[in-house]
């Protein structure tokens, strides 16, 4: 496969290949987006790279396997202000570029001369709206709910997370150590300098408010505190509300919740035992279950 030269990028580029790449584009540069996967593929359509106006790269379409030949065609992209649309693996004419998942992919670069319509769309994902950006690949347009491919900018899953304890203080560290937005609310001072230590924001007292993108996780041995915050949570519109005990926890905490006279379909929302791992009780353990459950919950 022969090209022709192109000016190097600026020296000062810096590779982020776990960034956001929308934020990245927040002053321009060439939107890579994948189109279409055949076969097995460690990513989905819609999955997306940046290539920054200021150079670089931010996030991956593969592990490394593509990602130098995608800069090379997102520096003629940006150069000529046209898409470019590439085929890799199966099917490709670019037989030295080896897919090892053994796949077929469908990458556009699309470039952002204009970033006002992806500003938008931060704007509303900062506000936990969702919104979908219209990729025209053969126009080479973009604007906010434009016509062609289709790239949907949603809120990221947010965790609010009530307790006392390491349970707690674990499983909020925990997700806000592989990047989700979280925020802790204890009653206990322990619990709270324990959280801080670790970079876990604090919640003030105040109503419970979710939107379809957040979970909500109570880690309470005092289970008495529970029925208060759960009222509140299960008639938010949150995917996913769970409480740490039992069985027999589960059911009292059900039972207090009818008293209270919150409607059966909103108990019947409560996860109770929570997590993928039954009976963990290593404070590390649960974490990792009860993540995996809420993110097995929020992909499905």
């Amino acid at each position: 496969m022969h090209k022709p030269p192109l000016p190097p990028p600026p020296s000062a580029a810096v590779d982020d290949p776990v960034g956001d790449p929308l934020a990245a584009l927040d002053d321009g540069g060439v939107l890579a987006v994948v189109t279409g996967v055949e076969g097995p593929h460690y990513r989905s359509p819609g999955a997306i790279m940046g290539f920054p106006a200021a150079g670089g790269a931010v996030g991956q379409l593969s592990s490394g396997c593509i990602e130098a030949d995608l800069a090379f065609h997102a520096r003629e992209s940006a150069a000529s202000g046209r898409v470019i649309r590439l085929r890799y693996g199966i099917g490709s004419p670019f037989r030295d570029l080896v897919l090892p998942c053994g796949g077929g992919l469908d990458v556009a670069l699309v470039p952002l001369p204009d970033p006002a319509p992806l500003r938008a769309a931060l704007a509303a994902r900062d506000a936990r709206q969702p919104v979908i950006l219209g990729l025209d690949l053969d126009r080479g347009t973009v604007a906010l709910d434009g016509p062609g491919f289709a790239l949907r900018v949603l809120p990221p899953t947010r965790f609010l997370t009530w307790g006392a304890g390491v349970e707690a203080v674990t499983f909020a560290a925990l997700a806000r150590a592989t990047g989700f937005p979280v925020e802790l609310s204890t009653h206990d001072d322990a619990t709270a300098a324990a959280a801080q230590a670790r970079g876990v924001p604090l919640r003030a007292p105040g109503p419970v408010s979710a939107d379809p993108w957040t979970a909500i996780t109570l880690f309470y041995h005092d289970h008495d505190r529970e029925p208060p915050v759960l009222a509140q949570a299960l008639l938010t519109p949150a995917f996913y509300v769970g409480a740490q005990g039992s069985l027999r926890s589960h059911r009292a905490r059900t039972a207090a919740l009818r008293d209270m006279g919150v409607p059966a379909a909103a108990i019947a929302r409560l996860r109770g035992p929570i997590g993928l791992i039954p009976s963990a009780r290593d404070p590390r353990v649960l974490a990792v279950s009860v993540l995996a459950e809420i993110l097995a919950e929020a992909t499905a």
